[in-house]
């Protein structure tokens, strides 16, 4: 299987940020040791969405960070992404997986058991679990207790992120999960300065994980 990192998994919302300082907000949070960076795009079209994820890939790259593209397998294509990720309405992983290849990397989204062990089942590389805590962002989310993230962990063999309105402060509950990391929108794309946001909660969860 593919190596990658999960600890600290930056997801982008273009939206909570004025267009021209998207790209440095980016860089910003490579600089502050992002592991894997997914841009996720709701309202783009086609060629908005590869032109924007292009730019990203060509920060990333520098940084030899993984580039995962939300929902759409012909923009992760286009830009020669290094993975998709699939929400439950999405792409079925096994479908992603027959067009990505077995060289890319494939995340799923699950907030049950059956779910996780579904998407395993069909070739998922790794889990994001949550919402953990309501969101700020504008994707719908429904809440997932800490206790089931435990158990989707103990229940699969893959990497499971936490995603869900975590940031350095609350991110306790999380402690003795088994998780592999965490998820962050708001907490970095939001914030004044996002490589010290990106650092410091990289440094928070490594102080939970032990």
């Amino acid at each position: 299987m593919k190596s990658f990192d999960t600890t600290l998994y930056f997801i982008t919302d273009s939206t909570s940020v004025p267009p021209e300082r998207f790209l440095s907000v980016v860089e910003s949070a490579c600089k502050g040791g992002a592991t894997l960076i997914q841009i996720r795009e709701k309202s783009r079209t086609t060629r908005e969405y590869i032109e924007l994820a292009s730019a990203t890939h060509e920060i990333t790259k520098r940084y030899n960070i993984p580039l995962i593209i939300d929902d759409r397998v012909d923009v992760a294509l286009a830009v020669d992404a290094e993975g998709v990720h699939v929400g439950q309405t999405d792409m079925p992983v096994k479908t992603a997986r027959q067009l990505m290849g077995a060289d890319k990397i494939i995340g799923a989204t699950a907030k049950t058991v059956p779910q996780a062990l579904e998407a395993y089942e069909q070739g998922a590389d790794y889990l994001g679990v949550g919402a953990i805590y309501p969101t700020t962002t504008k994707v719908i989310t429904i809440l997932t207790s800490v206790d089931t993230l435990k158990e989707i962990v103990k229940a699969v063999p893959i990497k499971v992120n936490a995603i869900g309105g975590l940031n350095k402060n609350n991110i306790d509950v999380l402690k003795g999960s088994g998780i592999a990391g965490i998820c962050a929108v708001s907490a970095i794309m939001k914030s004044a300065d996002p490589e010290l946001a990106t650092r410091e909660l990289k440094q928070a969860f490594l102080g939970i994980r032990g």
